[in-house]
């Protein structure tokens, strides 16, 4: 987490507009059978392991990971880091009235922290130009979109050069908002530790079945790049 955060802290200062992929398991199949969302994966700015899984396969394809990253707990870090600096945040995303619940939970963990502006993520194409405009006159450092993926990620690449010159980092969240506002309860940290966040989801969300087939073809696909390359 704290490589991740400098990498942030140097996007930043470096100026322009960067994007950061919370790449997990799911999406890593999805990038094989996308061609744009994966360009889009690959052309990110900074990638984290959002998933044992993902962590798995590097050490299988002997490309060891320091650890982890959740996307969830790096949304909260960078909230805490623009806190500090005095740095503002955005949240676009979720069903009407989640990214405003989702932001007051934000400022009770950080009460310094500055939300520049929320949207909700029921918008028509048409709109997102002017959301993105209206973003970037917000004097938000930081964005996070929750549209879940790969809408969320090809938003913020089609986008990105409508968010400067004031947004710095892009990152989408997923459900992340659903968690802050307390919609959703969050896998809890033994399943994490253990690499069962995803069946603690199937049994909490049993509508998330058909999407828990991607995990199967992503461990099947792992192991046979692993045989091809031996």
């Amino acid at each position: 987490m704290a490589a991740a955060l400098q990498r942030v802290c140097a996007m930043v200062a470096a100026g322009g507009v960067h994007h950061v992929v919370t790449l997990n398991a799911e999406m890593a199949v999805l990038a094989t059978r996308d061609a744009e969302f994966g360009d889009i994966v690959r052309a990110a700015d900074m990638v984290v392991p959002d998933g044992a899984g993902i962590v798995w396969a590097a050490k299988v394809l002997g490309r060891r990971l320091p650890a982890r990253v959740a996307g969830y707990d790096l949304m909260l870090a960078i909230a805490g880091l623009a806190a500090e600096r005095g740095e503002a945040v955005f949240l676009l995303g979720g069903r009407p009235g989640i990214a405003d619940t989702a932001a007051k939970a934000l400022c009770a963990r950080y009460p310094e922290l500055r939300v520049a502006g929320t949207h909700h993520g029921y918008f028509a194409g048409a709109e997102s130009g002017v959301i993105a405009d209206a973003v970037n006159k917000s004097g938000a450092t930081y964005l996070f979109v929750a549209l879940g993926a790969p809408k969320q990620e090809k938003w913020i690449a089609e986008h990105k050069a409508a968010l400067a010159p004031g947004v710095k980092v892009c990152m989408g969240v997923g459900g992340s908002f659903d968690v802050l506002a307390g919609v959703v309860a969050r896998a809890p940290d033994w399943a994490g530790r253990m690499g069962l966040e995803w069946l603690y989801r199937l049994v909490t969300q049993p509508r998330r079945a058909g999407r828990m087939l991607a995990l199967p073809r992503f461990a099947y696909a792992v192991l046979l790049t692993r045989l091809k390359t031996r």
